[in-house]
């Protein structure tokens, strides 16, 4: 076989290992709701495959703070992602955790920290500033690129996935068990949708 048959052979494989994979791809429309069939906003839902993925693309975030708030409340990253905290307000914060997933703290300052801060395993953080104890938010870490937040319609869409049964999951910070994180087997075919309830705080 010839170099040039054979560049074409390479080339010719690789295209329909591309295509396979793409059409094995499929999406996951999910709908969050609580006790009483409302619509959950920010909750964290993710995919877990048996295969070990990759890390996402992007592996930087930002949690702001103005107004004295965190923004957002809500953040959803993978397992290795950096974390800024630039604040953005004419006072200093001091923002911690405690957390088991992630202890850190950046003693008062103003702007953005020389460092982000990475987020090296799985689980909840909780944030909060030693100086306005009004201020919260959470950051939830997934192993796994397959995750979302939802919308005010509790509403999220998982992109991209391997068929097959894998394990979805759903975590809010309002439910009545803390850092509950609901779980249960799903079959991706194709495009499907479907609903997770989570028992929260009236």
């Amino acid at each position: 076989m010839n170099s040039k048959i054979l560049s074409n052979t390479i080339i010719l494989s690789a295209l329909l290992l591309v295509t396979s994979l793409h059409a094995q791809a499929a999406d996951l429309s999910v709908q969050v709701l609580d006790q009483a069939g409302n619509p959950l906003s920010n909750a964290v839902v993710y995919l877990e495959t048996s295969v070990k993925s990759a890390v996402k693309s992007t592996t930087e975030a930002n949690v702001d703070q103005k107004n004295k708030q965190f923004s957002p409340i809500v953040s959803v990253v993978q397992v290795g992602t950096s974390v800024n905290f630039p604040n953005k307000d004419s006072v200093r914060h001091h923002v911690y955790s405690f957390s088991p997933a992630k202890t850190f703290e950046l003693k008062l300052y103003s702007g953005v920290p020389a460092k982000p801060v990475v987020f090296d395993k799985p689980g909840t953080v909780i944030l909060g500033c030693n100086i306005h104890d009004n201020m919260l938010a959470y950051i939830h870490i997934v192993d796994t690129p397959y995750f979302g937040k939802t919308d005010v319609n509790g509403m999220v869409k998982l992109t991209d996935l391997p068929t097959g049964q894998h394990t979805l999951k759903a975590w809010h910070y309002a439910t009545v068990k803390e850092n509950f994180v609901s779980e249960q087997k799903v079959t991706v075919k194709s495009n499907d949708t479907v609903s997770i309830k989570l028992e929260t705080h009236n």
